[in-house]
């Protein structure tokens, strides 16, 4: 027969060694993935904090432009024209980041007309008609727009912005992408079908939330009943509606996933919200409908199309200490930034 009290010490021992063991080993695993855990974050920041692209050092090529005021080709250095595109397209008191998106964008804008051969001028890979391709506008233009004061403050960081992405360009698969831009976004921006019908996998609806702060986030448009009826029938000469009680006629049938009107419903005819946007002049698709007696009021968010890089969200990302990179791969989903030249 076991002794008694040599298995009671033996319980006792037990009882009090196993539940160190145990607490040092779970101990020493939280600290081993705490420990790892920590390294990925630090190499996650170190990575995205310092990130160069500037792989290459050529010079920049010469492109063809089509001048629409003289109804000339040109041909520029692209680094120049680049200079008078982010002078037109984005205030030069931006914060540099979001200059440098706006820059690198721009770039790629050109690069995938180029090889795509996408420009509609002969021989011209842009022109200079902000309403076909991009705003463009000469030293001489700007210094008489904005005159001498905008040349010798501003003028040296919209440089600064091109020269210090030069040869950068936004890439899906290797190939340079439609880098589509705009003012300012409603909170979310627009998956690319839903908009202009053809699906890229790059511009994909993103929160942008940065746009509230803008000048052109929220804007009102009032119109008679009269009118607005008006305006549908000369648009559209086969619509039913009448002016009395339009909010039993119109109704909004369905939303992208940015938030803007797909389909509305007026009268016996149902529209795009961009049929509306056009037909009323609206800042954007997104829109909510308030009726009075013999009134409307449209109550819009967003300023622009809303597919691709929010300039205003670019903005406000700079503005949170985000670089022009991580602003780009935020509104162009899955792409890499390649240095050409």
């Amino acid at each position: 027969m076991n002794n008694p009290l040599g298995i009671l010490a033996g319980v006792i021992v037990c009882s009090v060694t196993l539940p160190i063991f145990l607490s040092v080993v779970s101990y020493d695993n939280i600290e081993t993935n705490t420990s790892q855990k920590q390294e990925q974050l630090i190499e996650t920041k170190s990575s995205q904090k310092y990130i160069n692209y500037e792989t290459i050092d050529k010079e920049s090529p010469k492109i063809n432009i089509y001048n629409h005021k003289t109804n000339k080709t040109e041909q520029m250095d692209i680094e120049e024209y680049l200079y008078g595109v982010l002078s037109g397209e984005m205030p030069s008191d931006f914060d540099i980041e979001a200059l440098k998106a706006q820059a690198v964008a721009a770039r790629t804008y050109v690069m995938y007309n180029q090889e795509n051969k996408t420009s509609k001028h002969k021989g011209a890979a842009v022109c200079t008609d902000y309403t076909h391709c991009q705003e463009y506008k000469s030293y001489e233009e700007l210094k008489e727009s904005k005159g001498e004061d905008w040349i010798k403050d501003s003028y040296p960081i919209i440089k600064q912005a091109v020269d210090e992405t030069k040869g950068h360009i936004i890439t899906y698969d290797g190939e340079p992408i439609l880098p589509l831009y705009f003012s300012t976004s409603s909170g979310k921006t627009e998956n690319s079908e839903e908009v202009f019908s053809t699906e890229y996998p790059y511009l994909r609806s993103v929160d942008s939330p940065y746009d509230k702060y803008a000048p052109k986030y929220a804007s009102t448009l009032k119109i008679s009943n009269k009118d607005f009826v008006r305006k549908l029938k000369n648009t559209y000469s086969d619509i039913n509606i009448i002016e009395d009680n339009l909010s039993s006629q119109i109704k909004i049938l369905s939303r992208s996933d940015g938030g803007s009107v797909e389909k509305i419903k007026l009268g016996n005819k149902e529209v795009t919200g961009r049929d509306i946007r056009n037909i009323l002049n609206l800042n954007s698709a997104n829109f909510e409908i308030k009726f009075d007696t013999n009134s409307l009021d449209f109550v819009v968010k967003g300023y622009g199309h809303g597919v691709g890089m929010s300039q205003w969200g670019a903005q406000g990302m700079a503005e949170e200490g985000y670089k022009y990179y991580e602003i780009l791969s935020h509104y162009y989903k899955d792409t890499i930034i390649k240095d050409l030249y």
